[in-house]
């Protein structure tokens, strides 16, 4: 059996995939498939965010021994916890089967207004400001990284409502929000492509990071890519559907 390990990105914790899991199981089958939690996130939310992407590698590679899922493992990972991926690809590649990377970003690959558009920077300023407003901070989390839930719909109204709920059952701090931003920001690509196979999803109208990023990495790795025409960042609430098919088509292909 197959285990499959999802990690989200920045403040995100694994209650945040929403029905995604099942639509991965669904298509993989005899798989296992387990949401990890970044340290300060999640259930995990009391902990101080590590200051370095390598860090957080660590606590998910002890969180699984601790609950004895021994290796090889698929990573399936978004954003930040897309880094968080790579790094662990790269130093403990007999660890990794596989790797799906939707949507992430490294420096050193792409310039810093790619890995953020700048017209993101103010809302980001008033996320911070609000940070003590769950239901603000959620609406404005949903603006920047779905093309799917226009605000003020039902659906939107309903997504809100549950995220707001996760925030108040495991409040993440502002500290660790802005250790964890420093830690993406501050993370560099390898010097060598991992080791692993790897396959890079990303979506032509991602709001908040440059579809660029994800094609340019994969032109430089020379991997695998996939481009949904219309989703915004968060790519599996948007259309976890299609980033299951490909993933499932994926697998199918490179190991048959």
């Amino acid at each position: 059996m197959k285990t499959w390990i999802l990690m989200r990105g920045l403040t995100r914790e694994s209650d945040h995939w929403g029905g995604f899991p099942a639509l991965l199981q669904a298509q993989l089958g005899d798989a296992q498939v387990i949401a990890l939690d970044l340290p300060g996130n999640g259930a995990l939310y009391g902990q101080a965010s590590p200051l370095r992407v390598p860090d957080m590698a660590e606590s998910c590679r002890t969180a699984l021994r601790a609950q004895g899922i021994a290796p090889p493992y698929h990573l399936l990972a978004m954003s930040l916890g897309g880094m968080v991926a790579v790094d662990w690809a790269s130093r403990f590649p007999d660890e990794i089967a596989a790797g799906v990377l939707i949507n992430t970003s490294l420096r050193g690959i792409s310039p810093l207004h790619w890995r953020m558009r700048p017209g993101n920077w103010p809302w980001l300023l008033r996320l911070m400001l609000q940070w003590r407003q769950p239901l603000r901070c959620e609406e404005i989390v949903l603006r920047l990284t779905s093309r799917r839930h226009a605000a003020g719909t039902a659906p939107a109204q309903a997504l809100l409502a549950q995220w707001q709920g996760l925030r108040e059952t495991h409040p993440v701090s502002a500290a660790n929000a802005l250790r964890q931003l420093w830690a993406a920001a501050g993370y560099a690509a390898p010097s060598q492509r991992p080791k692993v196979p790897l396959l890079l999803l990303t979506s032509q109208h991602d709001g908040l990071v440059d579809t660029r990023c994800s094609q340019r990495l994969a032109q430089h790795w020379h991997t695998a890519l996939a481009i949904h025409p219309h989703a915004g960042h968060d790519l599996p609430l948007d259309d976890g559907c299609w980033v299951a098919e490909r993933v499932g088509a994926w697998m199918s292909d490179s190991w048959n």
